[in-house]
């Protein structure tokens, strides 16, 4: 395994993308003692929702799983960003909490939501094993498939 988390993102062939804005009247992340509250993130990518629709319909469990890692990414970037640029800092994956938009009769949420904590491990290694919610909801905001929160610990 590559030894730094950014040589890590590397080999995941991500470059993190600026962490993106708030869509509505929140913040993006809130810092209180060792622990950093990201809120929910969207698979957005060039300003836009990459992922549309609902599980079970016009999105498939594939498209979810990737739907989910985009999230994973977005809350990297907001992580860094909390980190002051420096993801060194991350001591642990504490939680994530995935809502996974989807028909009533879809039971693989907890597949779809292993995109991010499959990403989460692969940049984390043990440090991101977690807690984890895996969360079926009747819509998301913009259309969107897949939302993703998460909670970390770092050091100063």
């Amino acid at each position: 395994m590559p030894n730094t988390i950014e040589d890590r993102l590397s080999a995941e062939g991500i470059t993190l993308p600026d962490a993106p804005a708030p869509a509505a009247n929140y913040v993006p992340f809130v810092k209180t003692g060792n622990l950093v509250v990201i809120s929910g993130q969207l698979p957005m990518a060039d300003g836009a929702v990459k992922y549309l629709g609902l599980l079970g319909d016009n999105v498939d469990v594939e498209e979810g799983v990737a739907a989910a890692r985009l999230c994973a990414i977005n809350l990297l970037a907001q992580l860094k960003t909390a980190c002051g640029g420096d993801l060194s800092k991350v001591t642990r994956v504490v939680r994530l909490g995935g809502f996974v938009a989807a028909t009533p009769d879809f039971g693989k949420h907890p597949a779809v939501v292993n995109g991010a904590s499959d990403l989460m491990a692969a940049i984390f290694g043990d440090a991101g094993a977690h807690a984890r919610a895996a969360v079926g909801v009747a819509s998301l905001p913009f259309g969107a498939s897949v939302e993703v929160e998460g909670m970390f610990e770092i050091k100063e």
